[in-house]
């Protein structure tokens, strides 16, 4: 006679909040990581790029220092003579400190888009140190700018900006997912009053081994780049095709727009600036003047420079850029991205040598200094080297994140199994646990970032496809008469096809979080 049948564990419908973390920060990790793997090393390589050019093109950079300069005008006539009296200038930047170069950019229709033609002068002898290719309105050096497009498209145009989108996208998420999972072991943890694993929570545990090794320093490393991740993610998402298009369109219909200089000397309006431009394809070189060299005298470009000096412009690191086409006004702007932040800009009619407008940082909204700065400190320009030393860690410390979460993954296989190289990913039904609310919730969530963030909206629908579609071939399997057994153990604990009943799917998560 047998006895009574076991009660069935019951298990807290708070539980589907970790184990729908677990799911989410697997799946994405395991889908988008080798994007975000790229983006971080890409990324930890351009933080170094300013020392990098300074080594690579210190001949183009740097000259003799000499207590006087060559008038401005002299050193373009130089350098009209070098590339040919009928080319274009398109700006001219002053050598901003002794012992640095002055820089004459020209149009040239061989380069590519917003690169233009630069001519590296001595200012104090007008000699010819160098003629290289420039980009955008960092003036990034053909070093710098390869590197660039490695981290922003791979060099393969706007298709391979998708993989930076996505990138981004998804970090922010990923990060969130394993915060809330390293706050529940961190809260068990001190509840339990284990002082050991809330250290190693916040330190790695050197002295283990296998599993439990790499899964301490993947959480303890997590915890301290966190915030570094989230804000590379919501700073990469501006430079993205169709989440920044979104983005930039979200601050215009809210008026947090940057303010633009107007060069029209007939009074029309300015369109919004465009803070991305130095990283994103636009610059001095996106704009050809269709005025003839001999239209402008090179005499004109030192006194509009010293009646910008006079109205706000105060710093060494200038651009000066001559009228577009007829009708528009001289423009003079600062560039300086390091803190304090010198961005201050004048337009000045050439006929009359008179300001008709002119644009202050100080008078920059909120939204606009935040979104200037957040520019800066994502390219590491806002603080120096001390800013290209945090991101670089960052970076680092993400792309090992990515490789400990892959090692995790193959560790958790089963060993029993050779034909398993990697280990079951968390159970299904989360929200098949979760209250009505819940629900609402994530599919709340879910709609908003995927109508914000397009792309990470169709690659969602996507692994969700692909999740479906393998927990219908696995409960197909089962169904078809093969005995538990004969299943992988992560289809045997629910690891990869849909929980029997709330207990299995409480039990799984439970281990999975107490694992981690």
């Amino acid at each position: 006679m047998s006895g009574p049948r076991p009660r069935a564990r019951r298990v807290s419908s708070t539980g589907w909040v970790g184990q729908l973390l677990m799911r989410l920060h697997f799946l994405a990790g395991v889908f988008v990581g080798p994007f975000i793997l790229v983006a971080a090393l890409s990324g930890a390589l351009y933080a170094l790029t300013p020392q990098l050019e300074q080594l690579v093109y210190d001949h183009e950079l740097h000259a003799p220092v000499s207590e006087s300069a060559l008038p401005l005008g002299e050193q373009i006539k130089a350098a009209d003579a070098h590339v040919g009296q009928d080319e274009t200038i398109v700006a001219v930047r002053p050598a901003p400190n002794p012992g640095d170069t002055t820089r004459v950019m020209y149009a040239d229709a061989t380069l590519g888009e917003s690169t233009t033609r630069a001519v590296f002068l001595d200012p104090a002898t007008a000699e010819v140190r160098g003629d290289l290719p420039v980009y955008g309105t960092s003036g990034s050096l053909p070093l710098r700018t390869w590197i660039s497009e490695l981290h922003r498209s791979l060099h393969l145009g706007d298709a391979g900006r998708l993989y930076s989108e996505l990138a981004a996208s998804w970090l922010g998420a990923v990060a969130l997912a394993g915060a809330g999972l390293w706050a529940t072991r961190y809260r068990r943890a001190r509840t339990a009053k284990r002082a050991t694993q809330q250290r190693n929570l916040l330190r790695p545990n050197l002295l283990a081994t296998g599993f439990a090794r790499t899964r301490s320093l993947h959480a303890s490393t997590g915890i301290w780049v966190l915030a570094g991740a989230l804000f590379l993610s919501a700073t990469g998402i501006t430079w993205s095709q169709y989440g920044g298009a979104n983005f930039t369109e979200l601050r215009a219909a809210v008026g947090w727009t940057t303010p633009a200089l107007s060069t029209s000397l007939d009074g029309a309006g300015a369109a919004a600036a465009d803070e991305h431009a130095e990283h994103a394809g636009h610059g001095p070189g996106g704009v050809t003047p269709s005025l003839d060299a001999g239209e402008l005298s090179p005499g004109a470009y030192d006194s509009v420079l010293s009646i910008a000096r006079e109205a706000n412009v105060n710093t060494g690191l200038v651009e000066i850029r001559p009228p577009a086409e007829p009708g528009t006004a001289w423009v003079v702007q600062e560039i300086q991205r390091s803190f304090p932040t010198e961005v201050d800009a004048v337009a000045i009619d050439g006929t009359t040598m008179q300001v008709v407008d002119r644009v202050d940082f100080a008078e920059f909204g909120p939204v606009a200094k935040l979104s200037r700065w957040g520019i800066d400190l994502h390219m590491g320009s806002l603080f120096g080297l001390a800013n290209q030393l945090v991101l670089f860690a960052v970076a680092v410390g993400i792309a090992a994140m990515v490789v400990w979460g892959y090692v995790m993954w193959w560790q958790r296989r089963p060993r029993h199994d050779p034909s398993r190289l990697v280990g079951a990913a968390p159970p299904r039904g989360a929200l098949r646990r979760a209250p009505w609310w819940g629900v609402l919730l994530a599919l709340a969530v879910a709609v908003a970032l995927g109508m914000f963030l397009p792309l990470m909206g169709v690659s969602l629908i996507v692994f969700l496809a692909v999740d479906v579609t393998v927990g219908m071939l696995a409960r197909r399997r089962s169904r078809s008469g093969a005995r538990p057994s004969d299943l992988p153990r992560g289809q045997r604990a629910g690891g990869v096809s849909p929980a029997s009943d709330g207990s299995s799917a409480g039990r799984s998560v439970g281990s999975s979080l107490d694992s981690r």
